[in-house]
């Protein structure tokens, strides 16, 4: 059995991920201990004002509430609700919770058993509970208790990953078939702390795979600055859709500055993994030259992503590698000039993008706001023609009358030589000057 314990600043967000769970039926709650009413007569009203109103008693404690889990070795997954609770009432007595305000939940959302145990560092008196070191001491001197009296696996017979809590792998976000911040919750909670990301547009190589996106906003908005993040669902062309999230509003807080925390250890632990990303590229193009495409398909099948960053006009001027059995992230620059968006360019064949494929090709996030994008405004003008013609049959469309429309679409629009008479100005008559007449 693994223990992890992490301490927060808010009761609320703890309460209301694993209640969240519960909605979601990926989760119980299957004890509510020193509470003064039995577990199925509790609502989540009762639940959360027993734990706020004993916080109230000492408001100077500032990580104020602890958030526990316990896990299990993939094959004991025959556990009944009853020992479960015994667990967990023996552990909290070992690490001095014992008289503390304290909710059991059951979650299934992950590849072993595991219990979440959700309490306060208040005490009823008033009292802080004091925890420096109580990983290191009681807990760890419980957990081996605890292992030895249920007749659990070991934690040290086992391979340590073997216990780390790893949700399960979302799926691509969907705007309007699932609830938005819940889905967001879970495509952050797989990647932010899994992932090792030196930088936000490294970070968004990833959360882009799952239609979401982490932004700072414009220069001059309120939330860039004031060093605010946000998180919102976007479509497969990479615009927003829907509105965004507080990165504060989430339980793990996802905030710029706690990204930044991660980006020098996130670093250092990437340096291993480098050269399987290079050697992956180089061995694919040791013997042949193929396009960047078909590069793309032979890396996908090792788990390697690329992510290209294209113009409006389509232009690659940009790749991130996004390394899913490593679970790092590389710009092409830092795996070296060979590597980066030119010098892949020049060691692959060169492959003419198709006026179909330009119009489908995806918005740059960077782009400016202000208007369409060229090639979407072809599009939406070709659509307009279309519509505007009732009788017209698009799928009859001679191809070569469609070739034209679309490069006089994407022309550079000239200024009418020709200008309405209203518009001119009036030229004024000079009047001719009688000559003198010499007969009088």
């Amino acid at each position: 059995m693994v223990a992890i314990i992490k301490t927060g600043h808010s009761i609320r967000r703890i309460f209301n991920y694993n209640e969240n769970k519960v909605l979601e039926n990926v989760a119980v709650m299957i004890g509510a201990e020193n509470y003064p009413l039995d577990t199925e007569n509790l609502n989540q009203k009762i639940k959360l004002s027993i734990l706020e109103r004993q916080l109230a008693l000492n408001t100077n404690v500032s990580r104020n509430s602890v958030h526990i889990s316990l896990n299990f070795d993939p094959s004991e997954n025959n556990f009944e609700k009853e020992k479960l609770i015994a667990i967990a009432n023996q552990y909290m007595r070992g690490i001095g919770f014992a008289e503390q305000p304290y909710l059991v939940y059951q979650h299934n959302d992950a590849g072993h058993p595991h219990i979440h145990i959700v309490s306060i560092k208040v005490k009823a008196d008033g009292k802080r509970i004091d925890m420096n070191n109580i990983g290191r001491n009681q807990s760890e001197t419980t957990r081996k208790a605890i292992e030895k009296e249920f007749n659990l696996v070991r934690a040290e017979d086992q391979k340590k990953q073997q216990y780390a809590v790893k949700p399960i792998s979302p799926e691509a976000v969907h705007y309007g078939k699932v609830q938005s911040k819940r889905a967001v919750q879970n495509v952050l909670d797989f990647v932010i702390g899994n992932y090792r990301y030196t930088s936000l547009p490294e970070l968004n190589a990833i959360l882009r795979q799952f239609n979401v996106q982490a932004e700072r906003g414009t220069e001059d908005s309120r939330t860039f600055q004031r060093n605010g993040l946000l998180y919102r669902i976007i479509d497969s062309y990479h615009n927003p859709i829907g509105v965004p999230f507080k990165a504060s509003s989430f339980y793990n807080k996802p905030t710029l500055q706690y990204l930044a925390n991660r980006y020098a250890k996130n670093d250092k632990e990437r340096l291993p993994f480098k050269q399987r990303v290079k050697n992956a590229i180089d061995l694919s193009l040791r013997d042949r030259k193929i396009s960047l495409q078909e590069l793309s398909s032979v890396l996908q099948k090792q788990g390697i992503i690329i992510c290209q960053r294209l113009s409006n006009e389509g232009q690659l001027y940009g790749i991130t590698y996004v390394d899913h059995t490593t679970k790092c992230v590389f710009n092409g620059s830092i795996l070296g000039k060979a590597y980066s968006a030119k010098g892949l360019q020049e060691r692959c064949l060169v492959q003419k993008i198709s006026e179909k494929d330009l119009l489908t090709l995806p918005s740059h996030p960077t782009q400016k706001e202000t208007g369409l994008p060229l090639l979407q405004a072809a599009d939406a003008a070709i659509a307009e023609v279309t519509k505007a013609t009732p009788k017209f049959d698009a799928a009859t469309m001679n191809e070569s009358f469609e070739k034209n429309i679309l490069e006089s679409l994407l022309q550079p629009s000239s200024v009418a030589d020709y200008v309405p008479g209203q518009f001119k100005k009036n030229k004024k008559k000079r009047k001719r000057k009688s000559k003198p007449n010499n007969n009088q």
